[in-house]
């Protein structure tokens, strides 16, 4: 029995692509749904390893919020030393960061810095006032046996700070719970200045962002299998409408093939048309798909965006910081507040240009600018100096201040950040001894070159080009998106028509950045 006649061959046709297009859907529904909780195990990882970091940072910048505290009060040169001392002890004792969680900060003055019994004697800790006085020894063990004091002092004596994770008791509370510490020497007065958090709270915050992002995938996953149903449904529709206007358009062909020959123009006609229309669909599809690149054009853009604001808002969160430690000690005068407005100011402002930059480079028209090369390094140097100078990064520029450029300011300016904000992470990154960022310039017929060049050891990547790979990168832990360097590559090549390039010295790595004149 044969299975396809000429009377079903339109039927069994929809029929086979109905199974086909289902099959694809559910296939397709089934691994989107499998892939997205697999990646979603892969993100948390990734947000928990930077929410960690990022609370290690913060418990730096707070020692060092410290420390400004102490050498502030060490000018005070009317006072002796034990009258200073005394005056900063009142005044730690009346520190506290983060309100409303179970932080902790405390001072110990060191007697003994090979460690052992009564090696150091608590002096300031507003959580426990009555430890305040009290020695402390070496050879104490927390709950799970650690000598995390033998620990921290090992590591003070080797580099003068140390980050420690141990089970100590909770204030206000009899349980012992984990606490991540960071302890830093200050040799003026022989202190160790500790601040940490206890990790259950960390926890929470991880939690609350898990069941958040868990609910977020879960709607979306919902949102895409409807959106695949519909998808099918649509198809099955319309694929038994052509089906029954085929059956249709055979059965009056072959009527009119008997009947009247002289009809066959007259069908021919019909086919053209109903050809026309199905290439009309066929085009209304392709806007469709036009429209759905727009879309991924548009999450590249906030990923981008995203990139671009890491730096700004850390050099923001510095600005805050200090005005914070100044308006603390009673010492924010109006100087200095008009300085910082106007360094968040500056920051806010390229923030607010990173969108607008963006947001042009999907537009087909965009307009060239003059400035100088000088002025515009100049202004991503403002955006970069505080992380410079907190790492203690030199850098030197050799820039003829009479070169000019005429092309598109901002997009030029966010190169010259991307590249010298990985620079400065490298050597941040290799602990560079003495680490430096060399800036200069060559001035050539046809086309300027602004080189950037580091000693943080150089790229580690055969071939060398690829690190312009979208989503390439070469920091650990996935520290890096990897858009950074490809976008560079993009605005450079594309959008100003010039050239970007890397290579290895005999120290580290030098980008070279050409802008043709014309």
């Amino acid at each position: 029995m044969q299975l396809i006649t000429e009377k079903n061959i339109s039927k069994m046709t929809i029929y086979i692509f109905i199974i086909i297009m289902s099959s694809m859907i559910f296939m397709i529904s089934y691994f989107y749904v499998k892939n997205t909780y697999a990646n979603f195990e892969k993100q948390m990882q990734k947000y928990v390893h930077e929410y960690y970091n990022n609370q290690k940072a913060i418990l730096k910048k707070e020692v060092d919020t410290v420390i400004d505290i102490l050498n502030y009060n060490l000018i005070k040169d009317t006072h002796s030393e034990k009258e200073l001392k005394e005056d900063t002890i009142r005044l730690l004792n009346n520190i506290s960061f983060q309100a409303k969680k179970s932080d902790y900060f405390f001072v110990y003055e060191i007697k003994k810095m090979e460690g052992g019994d009564d090696f150091a004697r608590m002096i300031v800790n507003p959580n426990r006032p009555d430890l305040l006085g009290s020695y402390i020894s070496t050879n104490y063990k927390d709950e799970n046996g650690k000598k995390f004091r033998e620990e921290f002092m090992n590591n003070i004596r080797l580099n003068g700070e140390s980050f420690n994770q141990y089970a100590y008791k909770k204030p206000n509370s009899d349980e012992i719970k984990q606490k991540v510490s960071y302890f830093r020497l200050y040799p003026q007065w022989n202190w160790v200045i500790a601040i940490g958090v206890y990790t259950d709270d960390i926890e929470k915050e991880i939690s609350l962002k898990r069941e958040d992002l868990k609910n977020r995938i879960k709607e979306q996953v919902i949102q895409n299998i409807l959106l695949f149903l519909l998808f099918l449904t649509i198809a099955i529709v319309i694929s038994i409408l052509i089906s029954e206007k085929i059956d249709e358009v055979l059965n009056n062909y072959q009527d009119k093939v008997k009947a009247k020959s002289d009809e066959l123009m007259q069908l021919n006609e019909s086919l053209e048309r109903r050809v026309k229309e199905e290439v009309a669909k066929n085009r209304e599809q392709e806007q469709l798909l036009v429209q759905k690149s727009r879309f991924i054009a548009l999450g590249e853009m906030i990923s981008n965006i995203a990139h671009q604001w890491r730096q700004p808002l850390s050099e923001l969160s510095s600005i805050l910081m200090f005005i914070k430690f100044k308006y603390n000690m009673n010492s924010l005068d109006k100087e200095t507040m008009d300085q910082k407005s106007q360094e968040a100011e500056r920051v806010l402002d390229y923030m607010s240009h990173t969108i607008e930059d963006f947001r042009n480079f999907f537009l087909p028209k965009k307009d060239k600018q003059k400035f100088q090369l000088y002025t515009a390094v100049e202004s991503v140097m403002t955006i970069l100096s505080s992380a410079l100078t907190n790492n203690y990064i030199n850098i030197e520029m050799q820039i003829d201040e009479n070169i000019e450029l005429d092309t598109y300011l901002n997009e030029f300016e966010q190169v010259v950040l991307n590249i010298m904000s990985n620079a400065k992470d490298e050597l941040i990154l290799n602990k560079i001894k003495n680490p430096k960022i060399k800036i200069y310039s060559q001035e050539l017929e046809d086309k300027v070159i602004l080189f950037i060049e580091d000693n943080g050891k150089g790229i580690d990547v055969t071939p060398i080009e690829k690190i312009f790979e979208p989503y390439f990168t070469t920091k650990k832990d996935s520290d890096g998106t990897g858009i950074g360097l490809y976008m560079s590559k993009i605005i450079v090549e594309k959008n100003i028509n010039g050239e970007l390039k890397a290579q290895n010295t005999q120290n580290g790595a030098r980008f070279s950045i050409s802008i043709p004149k014309d």
